[in-house]
């Protein structure tokens, strides 16, 4: 019967039990437990129920069974009803207490038992020490007449969780046996505390390296940018478990490294390993960043074959993704699954249509929330106010503004400001943005101040980008975005010598602006491009020789190239030199060799997009006839036709 239950047939068990010539109470117990040890704890109730004679073991299986469901105060109903208890009822009922976080209730049971094991102080320990009551713990520790490693292991990690690393480390130094739990328990509080190069030192000599220290270890290291350390822990293990992949994995997509994320994915793919759920969630991370539709698409199809697609946040995390690969259709396709959406899910397709320039989708969708009696929070708001502002919705924008407060109960934010300050900016209303910040109730931060600047920049306002610039420059003294702002706009006035001067400036200050550089994902390889002449992509000449074509039928077109957007003291064919190696058109060039007809063609980019790049790529998509979608910094351009989702 016994051997039924071990191997989950509990319906045989049962047959078995029922056709026993003779049964005694070690029968009806083993049915208990069987029930139990299947979770099929109502099962277990009723046989308890029906046994003529019951003793201490039946009475602490049923308790056990509770305990393990989560049940903790049928357990406690049981517990004092008990005619009589031993030390395991005692400690069974403990740790269902101090499962469930009722350590104070747990520490009374603990005062009360009669006999106290070291299972149960070990337990009650752990308790304590979850509960940051170290002193409590180290008392009962110091008073157990014996313990085993687990004691040791459990006021070490105590000590170590709680921050406490100096002090477990000598407990540490002084326990007389040490198990790989223990060493992983001190190695984890290093790793927590920040104090990588201890956590290194003591992984070198631990003798036997367990996935679990290996996995803690390359977290750590990971963390601390060492994710060249991280990924030779990685390389060194001879097995892994899904943590160890999904942790890797974390690492590069926190620290940047995308490319390793999607080739590690790979990686994980031909050993066979399935990804877990959080190594999913970071690669469809990563594929937004990237931009990355094949990879993102891939990583879906396993979501839908795992049965991970109907959970809610991987929904919206799904969303994101496809919204950042300029996928609007199966992004929208997604959310409309759902029946019940939460305010995630919309927020994330609101702010998808707006940073995609349909500003009348996001106020259709901002619309429609009403009738699903979803309240709107501070981020509908953020992104409603966006779609209004890269929409040119000024009237609208001001009208969902004005309700915020009256209507939603909502309090505006800095964000908020922020949102219409690039509202009236972009709509050349700039007297009247800098009024609604000299009127704000609270203080104007960099984004706001930022927001005014970019519009001054549009709107050649060098009066009031001075004055945007001097708050930034206070607010971010390291920040070199005021500087290239006011630069290129002192630039675009023929001012050279202020712009010697802000150069000047930045290099005394050692700031520097970002290289601007341009991708584009052809057959699940991704392909970077920067700007200044660079050479290092292989088909650099071909590329070239395309935008060359492109060029002549560019100017049949009447396409010339905007020279003002060159922020150097230059001649006119050195200007035209420097547009043409803009690393977004060099993305452009090779997806018009690459990409197959009929299918967009997608450029991330990771500055904003110039305005003359802006001009020339619109006409590139209306002599080809192909679409193209280019996401910058800020936001996506649509062209197809020779018009932009932006309107310019």
């Amino acid at each position: 019967m016994a051997g039924y239950f071990q191997n989950k047939r509990p319906r045989e068990a049962r047959k078995l039990f029922d056709k026993m010539p003779e049964i005694n109470t070690i029968s009806w117990n083993g049915l208990v437990s069987g029930y139990v040890q299947n979770g099929m704890i109502s099962e277990a109730r009723k046989v308890f129920d029906k046994m003529p004679d019951r003793n201490v073991v039946s009475w602490t299986a049923m308790i056990r069974g509770y305990v393990q469901e989560g049940l903790i105060e049928e357990a406690e109903l049981l517990f004092w009803r008990m005619p009589e208890r031993n030390v395991v009822s005692w400690t069974v009922m403990l740790g269902g207490l101090i499962e469930d976080g009722r350590v104070d209730e747990a520490r009374q049971l603990f005062d009360m038992m009669p006999v106290k094991d070291v299972v149960a102080s070990t337990n009650m320990i752990g308790g304590l020490c979850s509960e940051g009551r170290l002193i409590e713990a180290r008392e009962i520790f110091d008073e157990m007449p014996q313990r085993n490693v687990v004691a040791w292991t459990s006021m070490i990690s105590g000590y170590a969780m709680n921050s406490k690393v100096d002090v477990a480390r000598k407990l540490f130094e002084v326990m007389p046996d040490k198990n790989e739990v223990t060493w992983t328990a001190m190695l984890t509080g290093y790793t927590r505390s920040g104090r990588i190069n201890e956590a290194a030192e003591l992984f070198k000599e631990m003798s036997v390296k367990p996935v679990a220290a290996c996995n803690e270890m390359i977290m750590g290291f990971g963390l601390d940018g060492e994710v060249g350390k991280a990924r030779l822990v990685f390389d060194q293990m001879r097995e892994k478990d899904g943590g160890t992949w999904s942790t890797m994995i974390k690492i590069y997509e926190r620290k940047g490294f995308e490319l390793e994320a999607l080739a590690l994915l790979s990686l994980m793919q031909r050993e066979g390993v399935r990804p877990s759920f959080p190594s999913v969630i970071s690669v469809l991370s990563v594929c937004g960043s990237l931009a990355s539709l094949d990879h993102g698409r891939q990583v879906h199809s396993q979501l839908v074959r795992s049965q991970f697609d109907i959970d809610i946040y991987v929904s919206s995390v799904l969303i994101t993704m496809y919204i950042k690969c300029g996928d609007l259709v199966t992004a929208k396709r997604v959310f409309d699954r759902f029946s019940s959406k939460d305010i995630v899910m919309w927020n994330s397709i609101i702010a998808g249509y707006a940073q995609h320039g349909f500003g009348e989708k996001a106020l259709e969708v901002f619309h429609d929330m009403f009738s699903s009696s979803i309240a709107p929070d501070e981020i509908t708001f953020i992104g409603v106010l966006s779609a209004c502002s890269y929409t040119g919705k000024v009237k609208e924008g001001l009208e969902i503004f004005e309700s915020i407060k009256s209507k939603y109960q909502v309090d505006p934010k800095t964000e908020h400001y922020a949102c219409m300050v690039d509202l009236l900016g972009r709509a050349g209303k700039l007297n009247e943005a800098m009024n609604l910040i000299e009127n704000m109730p609270v203080e104007a931060d960099a984004i706001v101040w930022g927001a005014l600047l970019g519009a001054c920049r549009t709107h050649n306002n060098l009066d009031l980008a001075e004055i945007a610039a001097k708050k930034l420059l206070q607010l971010e003294p390291n920040n070199a975005g005021p500087y290239i702002l006011l630069s290129n706009l002192y630039s675009s006035q023929s001012r050279w010598k202020d712009v010697v001067e802000l150069r000047k400036t930045m290099r005394a200050k050692n700031l520097r602006k970002s290289p601007g550089c341009s991708w584009i994902e052809v057959d699940k390889k991704v392909h970077i491009f920067s700007g200044g002449g660079s050479t290092s992509h292989p088909e650099h000449e071909m590329i070239l020789k395309k935008l060359g074509k492109l060029g002549a039928l560019l100017r049949e077109a009447g396409c010339c190239p905007d020279g003002s957007f060159v922020m150097h003291d230059v001649d006119e064919e050195e200007k035209v030199h420097s547009l043409r190696d803009h690393s977004e058109k060099l993305a452009v060039a090779y997806g018009l060799l690459k990409v197959p007809e009929g299918m967009p063609i997608r450029v991330m980019k990771n500055l904003r997009v110039c305005g003359d790049s802006h001009s020339t790529i619109k006409l590139i998509a209306q002599v080809t006839g192909r679409e193209i979608i280019l996401r910058d910094t800020n936001r996506f351009h649509h062209f197809k036709g020779g018009l932009c989702s932006c309107s310019d």
